[in-house]
């Protein structure tokens, strides 16, 4: 180690007096020196290398280091230091063609390149033969949109849910980005419904128009995705969960009246009403939660008179999606004259056909999976006692 020690002080003094252009030819022997010999390189030996070259890369110009990465991303065997050195290097032409072909980087350089650098960088690496979830990650966050692109594009960029719901997100708006996430067969069917779900009308047109074939698929999507991105959001809210053991527990124990439904919804508390409703009038969660949300509250006075609700908790009920305000005076007198005319026995037999949607769609969750949804657990018991 003292006699390394002391050639790369030698070989340091020389190379200070010695201009750029020499410089940049005695990286280039010691290069060259090195593939010659690399696999009969001890690793101390490959150490000694690897520093040497390191410490000349500092000594070139741009121009010089450039064409030193540009010879060495073609290399299979190159000292780790050097590898890390060329592809930070702030320079783009320096680090392009590393960052882009050179195998051998490690993750953790390139994740850090992708944290620091430009987003030039952030392109090449984007263009790798193979990127792993954890630099992807980066990618699709920090990058712009031509990264974004380029790394929804590469069928060889692995990503995980983050780097899914990441670009998804930023793909709302953006048609060619919306595509290229479409064009992926292996995108989790969660994350692509999403993807839908968020998409303006223009980027589901662009979608529609990708596959002629797929176009009745893609609407069939489309309708399907609000469903199931509800089913899904509502089994993985912990307060959602928290409000159904809660009233669950008041309807079991017979004390859930239309006095606490009143109370429920006079607080807004969309999770507890909703349960509330879902359970008084045995129709399903995801047609109970629709109902409340919907800019048109037909369904919603359908379901209330199905229960027998008075038309006070209905109001407060409404009053839920409008942040507490009652609404329009003429709004209510339609809604309350509705909602005199409707007969129970209509009601009851609209909600019935509810039920019905409800087990046919359970038969359906239970032949893609051994688990039943939040939904079907609510109504084990419910549904059975109304038949």
């Amino acid at each position: 180690m003292s006699r390394n020690a002391t050639l790369i002080s030698e070989l340091e003094d020389t190379i200070a007096h010695q201009p750029i252009g020499q410089r940049a030819k005695v990286l280039q022997r010691v290069a060259d020196l090195f593939t010659n010999n690399c696999d009969q390189l001890s690793a101390e030996q490959i150490a000694l290398f690897d520093d040497v070259m390191s410490r000349l890369l500092k000594q070139i110009d741009v121009a010089a280091r450039a064409g030193f990465g540009e010879r060495l991303s073609d290399l299979a065997a190159v000292p780790p230091g050097v590898v890390r050195h060329l592809a930070l290097d702030d320079s783009i032409e320096v680090a392009g063609p590393v960052l882009r072909g050179f195998e051998g980087i490690g993750e953790e350089t390139l994740v850090e390149g992708a944290k620091t650098k430009s987003q030039s960088h952030l392109l090449a690496i984007s263009q790798r033969r193979q990127i792993s979830e954890c630099v992807t990650d980066v990618l699709v966050e920090r990058g712009n949109q031509q990264v974004a692109m380029s790394t929804t594009g590469n069928p060889g960029a692995r990503f995980s849910d983050f780097g899914y719901s990441t670009i998804v997100q930023r793909a709302g708006t953006d048609r060619n980005l919306a595509a290229c996430i479409w064009a992926r067969a292996e995108i989790p069917r969660i994350h692509l419904l999403t993807l839908f779900a968020a998409a303006s009308q223009a980027v589901r047109q662009q979608l529609q128009s990708i596959d002629a074939g797929r176009a009745k698929e893609v609407e069939s999507l489309i309708g399907r995705a609000g469903d199931e991105l509800q089913t899904y959001s509502r089994e993985h809210s912990k307060e959602f969960l928290a409000a159904c053991e809660h009233v669950k527990s008041l309807h079991d124990s017979g004390r859930l009246m239309e006095s606490t439904i009143l109370a429920f919804a006079s607080a807004r508390q969309f999770h507890q009403t909703a349960v509330a409703l879902s359970l008084k009038g045995e129709a399903p969660i995801g047609f109970v939660e629709r109902a409340m949300v919907h800019d048109k509250c037909d369904h919603l006075l359908v379901l209330a008179k199905s229960i027998g609700l008075s038309f006070d908790t209905v109001q407060a009920i409404l009053s839920i999606r409008t942040g507490g305000a009652t609404g329009s005076r003429s709004d209510l007198e339609e809604a309350g004259a509705s909602y005199q005319k409707l007969r129970p026995e209509t009601a009851r037999r609209a909600i019935q056909y509810c039920r019905l949607w409800e087990r046919t769609a359970s038969r359906d969750a239970a032949r893609q999976g051994p688990e039943g949804s939040q939904d079907s657990k609510l109504w084990a018991g419910t549904s059975q006692r109304s038949h």
